[in-house]
């Protein structure tokens, strides 16, 4: 039986979605009444085993709760019913560049970015050189970030994020930042953590990346947990399922040719 990573149990997650808000106390002592909201479960008894040097990925449209999950996962949210362990280190590749002052250097936030993803000084003075060399920004280091393409911010946040040698990798739809070559990187890049035993957990729309990338998925409906197992099996239930629900003909997606490595 393998290792498990990361272990969900009936996890839940409920928001709350105002109607009507008090935006201080004097507000809601003129109302007399405190503001009106519904509850929204995002996640509803959730239960997942997540294999060790595993490549999950999970599918489902706009809502279904995927994102919400992956946050629970990387401990961003507190499951409001059950529970999230996992073994080992993790780095979420969430929203990237958050935590960047626009004021300081490229140089800079590359250390603040990294503090904020638990990172020691040491890892970071270690890993620079290749964190600026897989960002392709070399000659813009040194500049505020401030004046940066949106395509340099990102590059540079997705390099702190994915060259850290975590134990559990959770990525949510960032894999289409920059150009050809750095998506070619990037690939190249999960590659390389999948053969190193690094456990990765995919959220994305892009149902070919998840069928060439993952060895298991889960598909989430609702909030709820439709189906898992094999990525190839779940993808093509649930590419059936929108075909049925669209009123067009199933058909079955070719697949894309290897591509050919790019040296970093």
């Amino acid at each position: 039986m393998s290792e498990i990573a990361i272990q969900a149990t009936e996890v839940s997650k409920r928001f709350r979605i105002y109607h009507e808000r008090n935006q201080s106390i004097k507000a809601m002592v003129l109302r007399r009444r405190r503001g009106v909201y519904e509850e929204f479960w995002a996640l509803k008894d959730i239960s997942l085993e997540i294999p060790k040097a595993s490549t999950y990925g999970l599918i489902g449209e706009n809502g279904s709760g995927k994102s919400t999950l992956l946050k629970c996962f990387a401990k961003i949210l507190v499951p409001d019913g059950g529970s999230v362990s996992s073994k080992g280190s993790i780095s979420a590749l969430l929203e990237l560049g958050a935590g960047f002052h626009p004021e300081l250097s490229g140089r800079e936030n590359v250390f603040l970015n990294g503090a904020i993803l638990g990172i020691s000084s040491a890892e970071l003075n270690r890993k620079f050189d290749e964190i600026v060399d897989f960002s392709g920004i070399e000659r813009f280091i040194d500049t505020p970030v401030k004046n940066y393409s949106s395509g340099m911010y990102v590059r540079l946040g997705f390099s702190v994020a994915i060259n850290v040698s975590p134990d559990i990798l959770l990525v949510d739809e960032v894999l289409a930042v920059g150009d050809a070559e750095f998506q070619q990187r990037c690939a190249n890049k999960f590659q390389e953590l999948k053969s190193s035993g690094c456990t990765i957990v995919v959220v994305s729309h892009a149902m070919e990346m998840i069928k060439n990338l993952c060895d298991h998925a889960a598909w989430m409906e609702h909030g709820q947990l439709k189906a898992h197992g094999e990525a190839q099996d779940i993808i093509e239930m649930y590419l059936r399922q929108v075909a049925h629900n669209t009123g067009e003909p199933y058909v079955e997606p070719k697949p894309e040719p290897e591509p050919e490595h790019i040296a970093p």
